[in-house]
């Protein structure tokens, strides 16, 4: 701990969240990864100070509604690595938080209430065991990066549409036949990995995204067509097969 209210036990080999925690009386920032927590209390909602928490890297199989309670948040909130199956409804509540990482875990779904996460800059969902996005997603009008490695994704709501702010799409090793339709005309999306999917062919309107500079389809069994790998290149987009 720190003067400016930064509360660190990284790596300290933690069963439960200490009690000095709750003694301060304007935390900050709450760092409490590589630990061995296998929950957090709903007392978590009354640190109603935090711009940043750190839950990664730990043993929880849930977290409690009362996160939606820490609107303050307003940088980070990593719960990586840890064996959640599900996330709270509340998270919609955190309307300026930037960044979420929610990644290796063992989610099926995220909540609907994602759409009302409109402060989002970056999210981070890779390595769980999502078979679909909630239609909300489009809502995230920052949102620049979406990270989505190591799922089971066979296509993307059609409100993707929507993500015109969107610069990083993330997709390797989902089970996707085709490159999604919905990506077309995002005016800069620069980087898009599809690598290790089922794509057979890559479409024509890949070449009307304006700001692609880097496509990266290594690992499918995919056909590019001659003319859309030349007018890519051209412009100085990066094609990886």
């Amino acid at each position: 701990m720190n003067k400016r209210g930064v509360l660190d036990y990284w790596r300290g080999g933690l069963s439960d969240v200490p009690e000095e925690v709750w003694e301060h009386p304007a935390p900050q920032s709450l760092l409490l990864p590589d630990n061995a927590l296998t929950e957090v209390p709903a007392r978590i909602g009354t640190l109603t100070t935090l711009h940043t928490l750190d839950l990664g890297h730990n043993r929880l199989t849930e977290v409690p509604d009362e996160l939606g309670d820490l609107t303050a948040l307003t940088r980070f909130l990593y719960l990586h690595d840890n064996q959640l199956t599900w996330l709270p409804e509340s998270l919609g509540r955190l309307t300026r938080l930037a960044y979420l990482n929610v990644g290796e875990n063992r989610l099926k779904a995220l909540p609907e209430s994602l759409g009302s996460m409109t402060g989002l800059v970056e999210l981070r969902a890779q390595q769980n065991l999502l078979t679909e996005l909630p239609a909300s997603l489009g809502e995230l009008a920052a949102l620049r990066e979406l990270w989505l490695r190591g799922n089971k994704l066979t296509a993307l709501p059609d409100s993707v549409r929507s993500l015109r702010e969107l610069r990083e799409l993330e997709l390797r090793e989902n089970d996707f036949a085709e490159v999604p339709e919905v990506l077309r005309g995002l005016p800069l999306l620069r980087r898009l990995d599809l690598r290790a999917n089922r794509l057979g062919e890559l479409p024509p309107w890949i070449v009307e995204l304006p700001s692609l500079e880097k496509l990266d389809l290594r690992w499918n069994d995919i056909e590019i067509p001659a003319g859309v790998r030349r007018d890519l290149e051209a412009r100085g987009c990066v094609v990886l097969r």
